[in-house]
């Protein structure tokens, strides 16, 4: 069964109460509305609040007429399209044909009404007004499928280009590294080539040993990256929760950085003077933290990094502080989606997949990482996790 916003509105005018209820029986059906109106004015007041298909007027009324109220449906832009049939006294009323068409009218019924000829009349224009419908709805559907192509086009567009500049950039991040390996391997080549051993000393060896780790540690940081950001669009991003305490975490975590904090110039300093414990993903939450710290590192200006531990309101609240050129608020927002970096003239590293995966991965545990900055005023990266969380 339709509802009343899918049936076809049907509109009669008539001064007589016995006519308006006698049309109405011959003209309803369950696919549409008949709305009654016993003068020009109340007929006016409905066809400006409902779209009707056909309007069926009696010619002769008190007051306002049938003509006349034709005469304002054509000259109103909302009802100037409304089909008009006239119902007339056959005989006494026949010049008013004329100036019924002269106002618009598709027809005359005669009295007394031949009640087939209504009903066949009326139908034809439920139909036509069914088929209109019909085809502002396919015309509807197919301009709603067009924007549908047109964004799906758009969004393979950006797919493709994204591709290309990820393609671009695991190019030439990869390439670092393996330079590097490369270049090792062949000087190391030449020496044992002059047989020149004292090269390959037990500190020499040493160092080379550091330089390959760090290189290779390079490869595999970009790699991995790439294989979260696989999972976490595919939905198989794992999340294992189990307790943690975050204090210890975060002390063990500093010291391992301790030589790329070395390297860069840099101090890690934190701050974390009481045990917070709680239930996550120990090696997800350690994946955010080197994520954030090591930024920090990076865009800090060998400033000392801060990094302070806290519970609060059921949460656990971590926060990376940095000194360096911070972030401007056009940015903030940008670099936490994928492949985008607000990287300087001088720092121009990384797949600027970091921070996507570092939200992502604080969403898993049904926490947040947002970030507050300002240019020439650092950086301060703060991770909220629930003590007590839903993650699965």
């Amino acid at each position: 069964m339709k509802s009343d916003q899918q049936k076809i509105k049907l509109l009669i005018v008539d001064d007589l109460p016995e006519n308006l209820l006698a049309l109405s029986k011959i003209i309803e059906q369950e696919d549409r509305i008949v709305y009654q109106a016993n003068s020009g004015e109340a007929a006016l007041s409905l066809l400006l609040e409902h779209d009707f298909a056909l309007a069926i007027l009696d010619v002769m009324m008190p007051g306002m007429d049938g003509i006349e109220l034709a005469e304002l449906m054509r000259g109103t832009e909302r009802t100037r399209n409304v089909p008009i049939v006239f119902v007339s006294a056959a005989g006494r009323e026949l010049n008013y044909a004329f100036k019924g068409y002269e106002t618009g009218a598709v027809d005359f019924l005669y009295k007394p009404l031949d009640i087939a000829a209504v009903k066949s009349k009326v139908n034809v224009f439920v139909a036509l007004c069914q088929q209109r419908n019909e085809v502002k709805r396919q015309v509807a559907e197919l301009e709603e499928s067009r924007r549908e192509l047109r964004a799906t086009q758009v969004e393979l567009e950006r797919s493709l280009k994204m591709r290309d500049d990820f393609m671009s950039m695991v190019a030439h991040e990869l390439r670092t590294p393996l330079n590097t390996l490369f270049l090792e391997t062949q000087l190391r080549g030449m020496q044992l080539d002059k047989g020149n051993m004292a090269a390959f000393s037990e500190e020499n060896m040493r160092k080379m040993v550091a330089r390959d780790g760090r290189q290779i540690q390079s490869m595999i940081r970009l790699i991995n990256d790439m294989v979260d950001v696989s999972r976490i669009r595919s939905g198989k991003l794992s999340i294992r929760p189990a307790e943690t305490e975050l204090s210890a975490l975060l002390s063990r975590i500093v010291s391992d950085l301790a030589q790329r904090t070395e390297a860069a110039g840099g101090t890690i300093e934190l701050h974390a003077p009481a045990p917070v414990a709680g239930v996550w993903d120990e090696f997800r939450v350690e994946q955010i933290i080197i994520n954030l710290l090591t930024n920090a590192l990076r865009y800090g200006g060998s400033k000392p990094v801060k990094i302070s531990l806290e519970a609060r309101d059921g949460y656990a609240i971590i926060v990376v502080r940095d000194q360096g050129v911070g972030i401007a608020p056009e940015d903030q927002l940008r670099i936490f989606a994928p492949f985008e970096r607000a990287g300087t003239k001088d720092v121009r590293e990384g797949l600027g997949l970091g921070l996507y995966i570092a939200r992502q991965l604080a969403e898993s545990h049904d926490g947040t990482l947002d970030v507050d900055s300002a240019p020439n005023q650092g950086a301060a990266f703060r991770l909220t996790l629930p003590l007590h969380g839903s993650h699965a």
